[in-house]
């Protein structure tokens, strides 16, 4: 028998999901109305306003029906993650959309773009409100700063594999090496992610957080080279083109940016996975 809890819809983090389900709705059935554009950034923003609807209403529902509390996850870590998630997404969104699909005249666009910020202001809103809650405190690793900066990661990834042009690096060694460096990184990082979030920890036969130090800095090594290898072959020979405003050159310009970016993400995670592992288990 299923109980009902219509508070969790009364409480304030319930109505700013609701509103969120709402404008993420509108936002994707704007966008799609004024029709498909052949672009990974147009697909990127669809996907958020999608991802981020979906699991809002997803997030209501358990809470409501109460089935949140027989998942075997940590489920307080998984919302707010999802919601740091969410407004990282929806602020790259609001970002990214007006600036390559909007015009004076497409009010739509324009609506959808609004409608974007708003969502962004919501899913700020939500996770202020998890940090308020009683003794100020949220367990599990997502909700720490590595946690935090692991969700930042696969994130800024994801950005870089939506400005990737495959006839770009399809027959470029040095430009392959950093693809499958953005996406090793990614995918290390999204299995720390399943792992904590179902609170597998506990079957590794070793200190996780060693393991994490040691992928931190494997990652950063790697992004270094990324960084170096990037921009000097996407660049060589390939000064930006009249007109472009914008055009695919800009978007060799965004990934680099993007590298630099997730490099210094990884080098702060690194620097902080090392004190917690050779500082803090000292002093104890």
């Amino acid at each position: 028998m299923v109980n009902l809890d219509l508070r969790s819809l009364t409480l304030p983090v319930g109505i700013i999901r609701m509103f969120e389900v709402v404008l993420t709705c509108i936002s994707f059935s704007l966008v799609a109305s004024a029709g498909h554009v052949l672009s990974t950034h147009w697909d990127w923003c669809m996907f958020t306003w999608c991802f981020c609807c979906f699991f809002s209403l997803f997030i209501l529902i358990m809470e409501f029906t109460r089935f949140s509390a027989k998942v075997p996850i940590s489920w307080d870590d998984f919302t707010t993650a999802f919601a740091v998630l969410a407004t990282l997404m929806c602020f790259t969104s609001s970002i990214i959309y007006p600036t390559f699909f909007t015009c004076p005249t497409c009010y739509r666009q324009i609506a959808a773009t609004v409608s974007s910020l708003l969502c962004f202001g919501l899913y700020v809103g939500e996770v202020v409100l998890a940090r308020l809650r009683p003794g100020g405190e949220i367990s599990g690793f997502l909700s720490t700063v590595p946690g935090l900066l692991k969700i930042l990661e696969t994130l800024l990834a994801c950005i870089i594999f939506t400005s990737l042009d495959p006839a770009r690096f399809l027959f470029h060694p040095g430009l392959q090496w950093c693809v499958a460096v953005y996406s090793l990184c990614f995918i290390f990082a999204l299995v720390i992610i399943f792992l904590t979030v179902g609170q597998l920890l506990s079957l590794f036969p070793f200190s996780f957080d060693k393991l994490l130090t040691v992928y931190n800095i494997l990652a950063t090594m790697m992004y270094m080279t990324a960084m170096v290898i990037w921009p000097l072959y996407s660049f060589e020979n390939n000064p930006r083109p009249v007109p472009c405003s914008p055009c695919p050159w800009d978007n060799l310009v965004v990934v680099t940016f993007m590298t630099v970016i997730n490099l210094v993400i990884y080098i702060l995670d690194t620097i902080y996975s090392i004190k917690v592992v050779f500082f803090t288990l000292d002093e104890e």
